[in-house]
């Protein structure tokens, strides 16, 4: 565990995704911001309990946005913990099994939108639990002098999260602390920040918006859904720079048009460019079916010949050893089926 700033504590889950103990500013008192992958309940339950006092639990549950590695153990920790999981009303759809997200992008370039082809696109369903965000109130629920920001591009109804008097942004996928763009570097957890969620985000505008909204914070520690922790003059440096020339791709999907969505879902998408990949892996894994089934055919004739070259030469020796009878032929064959 690290510490972002006072009473905030960032929490890696499996090397990749983080989640956030964070005081409420009551003594004892703190709310869990989003949950890790699926089966992240026991390792974020055996964390709470070390930084707090065994058997604590949170007043709530902030989910910054939907996505899988985000949402993936709330609805276990919720019924562990019997507390509500708060969220933008704009997420409902997708955490009530209402909608879906819109589809990711694995034409976008990069390792992670590489792997991308082979995540789960099914999501817990949460509409037992989750409560929606109040958006008439600009403060954060539960945290007292924390305020939220929506900040989509990524998700329709991300939040991030912000503590003036400090400067310390729970940013989410608005952004990353590494370079979100490679699996391995988020892995190794090299300290970058950078954009986030490639494959994922739908509006590339609105993304870009959104990295400025928070780059006009002047962030003095940072702390991302992915990536290390960053404090210092770097943080907010390190953040403008990304406001400033952020890189939006050259070609995907939603570069030259987002999807489009509403309360109740995605409204629209643009059309889906072509993937090369399955073809290539069609071709390629025909090709090597047909090499193994060529190896096997002629390896197998050869196998053949070469047992029934060895059947022979041991028949002829044994006709030249002492003693030596030719077994019975089967009657079957003696003069034809029948006889």
């Amino acid at each position: 565990m690290d510490t972002v700033a006072a009473g905030v504590t960032q929490l890696r889950i499996q090397r990749f995704v983080n989640v956030y103990f964070v005081e409420t500013g009551t003594p004892g008192e703190w709310v869990l911001v989003d949950t890790g992958l699926p089966g992240s309940a026991k390792t974020i339950i055996a964390a709470a309990d070390k930084l707090f006092y065994p058997g604590t639990r949170p007043e709530a549950i902030l989910l910054t946005h939907g996505h899988l590695d985000h949402l993936g153990s709330a609805r276990e920790l919720a019924d562990h913990w019997k507390v509500p999981v708060v969220a933008h009303p704009l997420e409902l759809p997708y955490l009530t099994g209402k909608a879906q997200y819109p589809p990711r992008d694995p034409t976008v370039g990069g390792s992670l939108a590489f792997m991308s082809r082979f995540f789960p696109t099914q999501l817990p369903n949460l509409e037992e639990r989750v409560q929606a965000l109040n958006t008439d109130d600009p403060a954060a629920p539960f945290l007292m002098n924390w305020r939220w920001l929506h900040v989509p591009g990524h998700a329709p109804g991300q939040l991030a999260f912000f503590r003036p008097a400090d400067g310390t942004l729970l940013g989410a996928d608005a952004f990353a602390t590494c370079h979100h763009d490679s699996v391995p570097a988020v892995l190794l957890g090299l300290p970058k920040i950078s954009r986030a969620g490639t494959p994922f985000n739908y509006d590339w505008e609105a993304a870009r918006t959104s990295v400025q909204t928070l780059a006009d914070l002047a962030p003095k520690a940072i702390g991302c859904g992915h990536g290390p922790v960053i404090t210092g003059p770097e943080a907010a440096a390190g953040l403008r720079a990304l406001a400033d020339n952020y890189p939006v791709p050259s070609h995907g999907r939603y570069v030259h048009e987002p999807a489009r969505t509403d309360a109740s879902g995605v409204e629209h998408l643009p059309p889906a460019p072509k993937d090369k990949l399955p073809l290539q892996a069609a071709v390629i894994g025909a090709g090597i079916l047909a090499g193994a089934a060529a190896w096997l055919l002629t390896g197998g004739r050869r196998q053949s010949r070469k047992a029934k070259a060895q059947h022979r030469a041991y028949t002829t020796a044994l006709k030249k050893s002492k003693g030596y009878q030719s077994p019975p032929v089967p009657p079957l064959y003696r003069g034809g089926v029948g006889d």
